[in-house]
């Protein structure tokens, strides 16, 4: 029951975030590079343990406020399912073992993941609590994981899919945030005290421009002439459908069916989505490596 508990806790589900490690490997066309693929594996393992460390930790930090939401008090901490002793004992276990895999990749790997360690740190102490900053932050990590991916096999990333990654990650940030507002109305900023300085129509404001940013980036992306250049085609603009579809998608399931409090469980559980991204994908893969 311990063990269950624990695996709970490391939310293995969220560990489909990690998967943006991979486009590092994907766009610098070296994903049929055995060596560096495997490389690319172990980043990823890595990263997986690294994040859910900091799970255990956040529902440490959280566990009072917890109680008060009606999905989270179900958690193994909150519910007094897990012992704290059992928690703290597998943060600091799973937080060495992430980085004894990420000294084995690389030296330039284990230092993005010792920031991403202090950043995450430092988010669920302070930055959490700073409007606008607190969002930021979050949509940070996912730009830190194609930035290690990057780094773990030595490969220097486009500026556009940087910029891409870091408006599609705000986009993500910015709907869950209006999920939690929504979901738990008037006591929202009981459970987390920053969602008073927000309210759904702000939220919407943001998102709207969010949203607009990425179609642009992504579509001058597909045209730039570096990416035509370092691919050989012009015909990455015809993925930008696909970029479509899953925007307007993920903002249906936003608004329509209220979700985005957890937009990997969401993307799994949505097979139109699962399978735009997994066309969009294939599509782009199909793309950069036949010529």
């Amino acid at each position: 029951m311990i063990a269950k508990d624990i695996l709970i806790s490391l939310r293995p589900q969220q560990w489909i975030k990690n998967f943006f490690i991979f486009a590092a490997i994907i766009f610098s066309q070296n994903i049929l590079n055995i060596q560096l693929l495997l490389k690319t594996v172990l980043a990823f393992v890595s990263f997986c343990i690294l994040s859910s460390s900091f799970y255990i930790l956040n529902d440490l930090k959280d566990i009072e406020e917890d109680k008060r939401h009606p999905l989270k008090s179900k958690r193994p901490l909150a519910s007094g399912r897990l012992k704290k002793s059992y928690a703290i004992l597998s943060f600091g276990a799973l937080g060495f073992l992430s980085f004894i895999l990420a000294i084995a990749v690389n030296k330039y790997f284990f230092f993005i993941a010792l920031f991403y360690f202090l950043l995450q740190v430092t988010y669920s102490f302070w930055l959490k609590h700073i409007v606008i900053l607190d969002v930021f932050v979050v949509a940070a990590g996912f730009l830190i994981r194609v930035v290690a991916g990057g780094l773990a096999i030595k490969v220097t990333l486009s500026s556009w899919l940087l910029i891409c990654t870091m408006l599609l990650a705000l986009f993500l940030a910015l709907g869950k945030r209006r999920h939690e507002l929504v979901l738990l109305e008037g006591d929202a900023s009981d459970h987390r005290p920053i969602l008073k300085e927000y309210n759904p129509y702000f939220l919407d404001q943001l998102i709207a421009v969010v949203t607009a940013s990425i179609v642009l980036a992504y579509c001058l992306y597909t045209i730039s002439e570096e990416t035509v250049a370092k691919f050989g085609t012009a015909n990455l603009l015809f993925t930008v459908p696909f970029v479509l579809y899953g925007i307007f998608r993920y903002l249906y399931l936003i608004h329509q069916r209220h979700g985005g409090g957890t937009p990997e469980t969401l993307i799994i559980k949505d097979k139109p989505l699962l399978i735009d991204i997994f066309l969009w994908i294939a599509s782009a893969i199909l793309i950069i490596y036949t010529r």
